[in-house]
Order: C-alpha cells, then structure tokens, then sequence
C-alpha cells in the first residue's frame, strides 16, 4: 500500500505548475478550479500533502499573503468543500 506521501511526491511538477501560474495571476477562480480537478483525481489527502509541502513552500510572501486573503474573503470552509 502507497502512502499518501509517497504518492502525494510523485504528482508530475505538470500538474502543481498551472496551481502556481493562477496564484501568480491572482485568478482565484482558476485556482480553485484547478483544486477541484486535484482532489476530483487524486482524493483530499494528496491534495493536503501536496499543498502544504509542495505550493506552499514555493510561494513568496506575498502570494501567500494573497492566497489567505482570497480564502478568507470567501469565508473560511472545510477542505471538503473542495468537492462541492
């Protein structure tokens, strides 16, 4: 059995890269689309893994500061509600 961080390391740089291009554009929509089709493909848990120890280490300051602006203006909500 392949734990989820083993599997969250093997998600091609292919599919992080378009993550970090919507951040970059601010395009929040972009983004949170892009988390969906994330979560859709490869489930929630990868997705925490790959967020947390993957986009948010390459982000700046202030992409990072952005992107917690973008998510707490749309209210704060459950990683589960990703998929709705």
């Amino acid at each position: 059995m392949t734990s989820i961080s083993t599997t969250a390391n093997q998600i091609p740089v292919s599919t992080i890269i378009p993550m970090l291009i919507a951040i970059n554009d601010r395009d929040y929509p972009r983004f949170k689309e892009l988390e969906k089709s994330f979560v859709n493909q490869y489930g929630i848990e990868v997705w925490k893994d790959v967020f947390n120890f993957r986009v948010l280490p390459a982000l700046d300051q202030q992409s990072n500061r952005w992107l917690l602006q973008a998510w707490c203006s749309k209210g704060i909500v459950s990683v589960k509600d990703v998929l709705e």
